[in-house]
């Protein structure tokens, strides 16, 4: 270490403005999105920054562009040098896939580590105490947030559309900014410390981030809690009791968003600790956001105290908008805007400027994203659905003729239940990475007969192509077929940085179609 250690407050925007971290040894684990941008930011505070990472700089995208000419020291492609580093270190800063106890950590890695994090000080308690320093990049961010207004949304899926529609819908309130940040692939860690006073700002928080978090928010959001994510987890119940880690970060004063179609969420608004907003498809509970005559409507959801307090704003009746205006596609999207309708309530935001963000809302990249239509065939970027929902879900959201590329690396799940939807739903399939040989195996066994292999991404979209062309027929609206890329495995198999790079790898084959045509 470089001096007699570091306490809690130096962790802090005012202490970090006033030169806590000058001159400290800073570690950063992990050279991805997240360790750049933990790097940058210790590196601006004036601390001297190593980032370590057992893959090598050629593998981790963007690493070589992000350290190129800088001040910050590199260790990467080696898991055996870590205890020296460790050693000198003040202040280590992990990236949620470097978190004690996940099996995504590598042997030596967990041992070291495991080492240093037995003298690091508690980060929970006397903030006094003097020592090194064991956090997460998103509890740091939480910490540089300080009495911003915090709303964290997670769930197994449809939490980066809430969280997305949240931010739009906050964003029509010009009475304060907002920031979007977490597990979308923008860390908050080089923003936090300077955004205005009055910022909202919404986190997506993935089940690798909860564990590691220590702080609180303002609202915590479910969308829901099914199965995933077993490889990291190795049981339901284990993967659940992360899930649960959100209900257990929220404020005293704050509030939970639950989804009361949900039964593992809804046993959450049971908990008592603060107060409940419940939404689900049909008429809602008091204080709760439900549908009632293909309108959504809420039933005198509370405003948070710093916003005014009291019942917030409705038409009448409750109402909000027609369920009809929604613009994002599949039914399960009208879920995810009774969560986002139900947060932006709590923050006071008007009916009608709520309604207009939702009706304009046309999703996310990755999810369920029409990239273009070319020659009658729409091609459709679903790359996050790495579960067997997400998955019925997107099949469900298009009428036949309809060509599902899946493939990637095993999470772990059951898959038998999610064979037969697709062999409803889809008039081929197209199959890729490591299960290639189960998907087959399950959609043959299901009944579906067209199935294809292919190699890569591109190979997959060439292939899904001329199967789409073969099998479409024509139809009033122009579509003849849709071409739609719906994992169910995680991209471990193919891009060592997975947070959309297989979506913009399928993005990249599609335009290359549209090229081709003109």
């Amino acid at each position: 270490m470089s001096g007699d250690g570091l306490t809690l407050n130096d962790l802090e925007a005012p202490a970090i403005a006033a030169g806590s971290l000058r001159g400290r040894n800073v570690l950063i684990l992990g050279g991805g999105r997240t360790g750049q941008a933990t790097a940058a930011f210790a590196a601006g505070a004036g601390a001297n920054v190593t980032v370590h990472d057992t893959d090598t700089m050629e593998r981790v995208v963007g690493a070589a562009e992000a350290f190129a000419g800088s001040a910050i020291h590199t260790s990467f492609g080696d898991a055996e040098n870590l205890a020296p580093l460790l050693a000198e270190a003040d202040l280590v800063v992990h990236s949620p896939a470097v978190t004690l106890g996940f099996p995504t950590v590598r042997p030596t890695i967990e041992r070291d580590l495991r080492a240093f994090a037995t003298g690091a000080i508690p980060l929970v308690g006397e903030r006094g105490a003097r020592g090194p320093v064991l956090i997460s990049e998103p509890e740091w961010a939480l910490r540089l947030l300080g009495n911003r207004w915090r709303v964290g949304v997670t769930g197994t899926k449809g939490k980066s559309t809430t969280s997305n529609l949240i931010a739009t819908i906050l964003a029509r309130d010009p009475s304060h900014p907002v920031e979007l940040g977490g597990n979308n692939g923008k860390p908050l860690i080089g923003r936090a410390a300077t955004l205005p006073a009055d910022t909202r700002v919404v986190i997506e928080l993935s089940e690798l981030q909860l564990p590691s978090l220590h702080s609180a928010v303002d609202v915590g959001v479910f969308t829901n809690v099914t199965v995933d994510h077993l490889d990291r987890h190795g049981s339901v119940a284990a993967y659940r009791s992360v899930k649960r880690l959100l209900a257990d970060r929220i404020a005293d004063d704050g509030v939970m968003v639950v989804n009361l179609d949900d039964p593992v969420v809804a046993a959450y608004g049971g908990i008592g600790r603060v107060e409940m907003v419940g939404y689900r498809l049909s008429s809602p509970i008091p204080g709760g956001v439900g549908i009632v005559g293909g309108w959504i409507v809420a039933a005198g959801v509370l405003r948070a105290p710093r916003f005014g307090g009291g019942v917030a704003a409705t038409g009448p009746g409750g109402r909000i908008m027609p369920v009809g205006e929604i613009a994002i596609p599949g039914e399960h999207s009208v879920s995810n805007v009774l969560a986002a309708v139900s947060a932006a309530l709590i923050a006071g935001v008007a009916p009608d400027a709520i309604r207009s963000a939702v009706g304009s809302f046309t999703g996310i990249p990755h999810r369920l994203e029409t990239v273009a239509v070319v020659n009658g065939i729409r091609y459709v970027n679903d790359s996050q659905a790495t579960q067997p929902d997400a998955v019925a879900a997107a099949v469900r959201s298009f009428p036949k003729p309809l060509v599902l590329i899946a493939g990637g690396r095993s999470k772990g799940l059951d898959l038998t239940d999610l064979a037969p939807i697709v062999a409803e739903r889809c008039s081929a399939a197209v199959v890729m990475g490591e299960l290639s040989d189960e998907l087959e195996a399950l959609f043959r066994s299901a009944g579906l007969q067209r199935i294809e292999r292919a190699t890569s991404v591109e190979s997959a979209v060439a292939v899904g192509t001329s199967l789409a062309h073969e099998i479409g027929t024509p139809s009033t609206d122009g579509i003849r077929a849709t071409l739609l890329l719906s994992p169910i495995g995680s991209s471990f198999d193919m891009y060592n940085n997975p947070f959309g790079a297989r979506g913009e790898a399928f993005r990249a084959a599609v335009l290359a179609q549209v090229e081709a045509t003109q």
